[in-house]
């Protein structure tokens, strides 16, 4: 109970807000407009269970050749535990971004714990916002 009430106590971070927790590495980050569509696009995929959730799980799947869009979240530290997927998702020509807050990405999964990486799988049911996201994500510059 009283978890709920601090949990409801909490003001949401605005997005420029969040932006201060970012860490290092987080680079292409997307805008405020992106990082919506990005959220929208996820729960679509979350209702088609068409998502992979986490770093292990997301990594096996890269490794095995999956494709969508990598999306992960700018606040996770420490860096060491994800800091390798834009490297891989590079070498295979994957699309990658990032959205400021992990726990924002985990509720969009549809999950109460917050969530560091998340791959979007394209399906025929939200093809479209799918296309539009990927289109945004892949004219976004690459870091260095």
């Amino acid at each position: 109970m009283a978890r709920e009430k601090e949990a409801e106590a909490a003001p949401e971070l605005s997005y420029r807000e969040q932006l201060g927790h970012l860490n290092p590495i987080a680079q292409p980050l997307a805008s405020r407009k992106l990082t919506r569509k990005l959220y929208k696009c996820i729960r679509k995929a979350a209702k088609h269970k068409q998502i992979r959730r986490g770093v292990k799980e997301v990594q096996k799947f890269i490794n095995k050749g999956e494709k969508g869009i990598a999306v992960l979240a700018g606040d996770t530290l420490p860096i060491d535990v994800y800091c390798h997927i834009p490297i891989m998702c590079e070498d295979r020509n994957l699309p990658y971004a990032y959205v400021p807050s992990k726990s924002d990405l985990g509720a969009a999964a549809g999950s109460k714990r917050p969530t560091c990486v998340i791959l979007i799988k394209p399906h025929e049911e939200y093809q479209e916002a799918y296309d539009e996201c990927l289109e945004e994500v892949e004219a976004l510059p690459l870091p260095l």
